[in-house]
């Protein structure tokens, strides 16, 4: 469903241009050729240059909100030569403007005036939010702006038709930005987050239920105890017992070549107690606390001397560690660890996030991604500023668009007679 959104929206059989990263976008832009338009009459010819441009320039903005920011004076500059101007006040140039004539030697290069028809949609904060690469396309700069994620001059501005004056600042949220721009998480690994994230709720919850259940369980609880059986316990006790001598069989058995004979003789010590022990217990007048006491005092015991046992064998495992050849880095090694590790400090992995981390840009974005000479951009703060109009000089137009000059021509020529 969403792939035929997107074929209705870009149009890849007649395509045209949008402002977005997408890659059926980028296809059509690349394969942009104006038709023919000799065959048409001067109404039709700018009926298509207009529809053509309008859906590059602002093509979610309502077509007469437009024609109330459409300006019949494009801004633009001429470069003067500094030499030129100290050694003359300019009327040698002023002579053949208009005229056709021109000085010997000079190069005259076309200023692309009609270019700059649709130079009020920059200004607009949803256009500038997409130029300064903090968007992925216009309409998502746009729904930033609503949200509330962008400010101008440290205040939240959610009108994204606010015009921008030179020196303004505007600022995005950074976490907006990296999702905006940044690869979107592949679906399997979302569904592996949603799923984790649910059985965290869910068990947090059934703890919550359990919780609760056992307090009520303890209030409903009468205050008279069951007495406890003690010839149940005396049992498990004289079991207890029988499992110490059992291991301390299993530990003599096991370590009989290389174990020292003080710890032998401790161990068949150990075994004997255990063995007395539990004569003493199965008699019938042996009170309950000093069997358990018995209990107590071996497993002390043969605790002891099995850590014992679990230290040497750490110790031979240590050895045999220390006797494995040391492997030695060299420089260029120590510095490719380094750059390595500054690298995940600086992008590490974050399951949580709604993007792909370590963080990657989005595909595509290489063929959008050139910022204008009107704009002063600081990524690491997600920060800009709108230096001034854009305006058009020799040879180029500061307002980026994919269609010639000819062509933005007849556009103007479309808002020029309701303007």
């Amino acid at each position: 469903m969403r792939f035929r959104r997107l074929l209705r929206f870009h149009g890849l059989k007649r395509g045209r241009a949008r402002q977005t990263w997408n890659k059926y976008n980028l296809f059509n832009i690349a394969s942009l050729k104006e038709r023919r338009l000799d065959n048409r009459t001067f109404f039709q010819q700018k009926w298509e240059a207009k529809a053509n441009t309008r859906a590059y320039h602002g093509e979610h903005i309502k077509e007469r909100q437009w024609e109330r920011m459409f300006s019949r004076r494009l801004p633009s500059v001429v470069n003067m030569d500094p030499r030129y101007l100290a050694t003359d006040d300019g009327s040698s140039l002023a002579k053949g403007r208009g005229s056709g004539l021109a000085s010997q030697g000079e190069k005259h290069t076309k200023i692309p005036y009609m270019n700059m028809v649709y130079f009020p949609m920059e200004r607009r904060l949803d256009i500038a939010v997409f130029r300064a690469l903090f968007a992925s396309s216009a309409r998502q700069a746009r729904q930033m702006v609503i949200h509330g994620a962008v400010k101008v001059n440290g205040k939240k501005m959610n009108f994204p038709g606010y015009l921008l004056n030179p020196g303004d600042l505007f600022q995005v949220d950074p976490e907006k930005v990296m999702t905006a721009t940044g690869r979107p998480r592949p679906s399997h690994e979302k569904k592996y987050v949603a799923h984790k994230k649910r059985v965290k709720a869910e068990a947090t919850e059934g703890a919550e239920t359990v919780a609760v259940e056992a307090e009520e369980e303890v209030e409903e609880v009468t205050p008279e105890a069951e007495p406890l059986d003690e010839d149940a316990a005396k049992k498990a006790s004289i079991k207890a017992m029988r499992e110490i001598r059992e291991r301390a069989k299993d530990v003599i058995k096991a370590h009989k070549s290389d174990m020292s004979g003080n710890r032998k003789k401790a161990l068949r010590t150990l075994m004997k107690e255990a063995r007395a022990s539990i004569a003493k217990g199965q008699k019938s007048g042996t009170p309950l606390e000093e069997t358990k006491d018995i209990v107590k005092q071996l497993a002390d015991t043969f605790a002891k001397l099995e850590l014992t046992d679990e230290q040497r064998r750490e110790k031979e495992q240590q050895e045999a560690k220390d006797k494995e050849p040391e492997v030695t880095l060299t420089k260029g090694d120590m510095e490719l660890i380094k750059r390595e590790i500054n690298a995940e400090l600086e992008n590490p992995y974050d399951p949580s996030k709604p993007y792909l981390t370590p963080w990657l840009p989005r595909p595509y974005m290489a063929p959008f991604a050139f910022i204008p000479r009107y704009l002063e951009v600081n990524q690491k703060i997600c920060a800009a500023v709108y230096l001034r109009h854009p305006v058009a000089r020799k040879g180029q137009a500061e307002v980026p668009t994919p269609f010639s000059s000819k062509f933005n021509q007849l556009a103007f020529n479309w808002y020029l007679r309701r303007g």
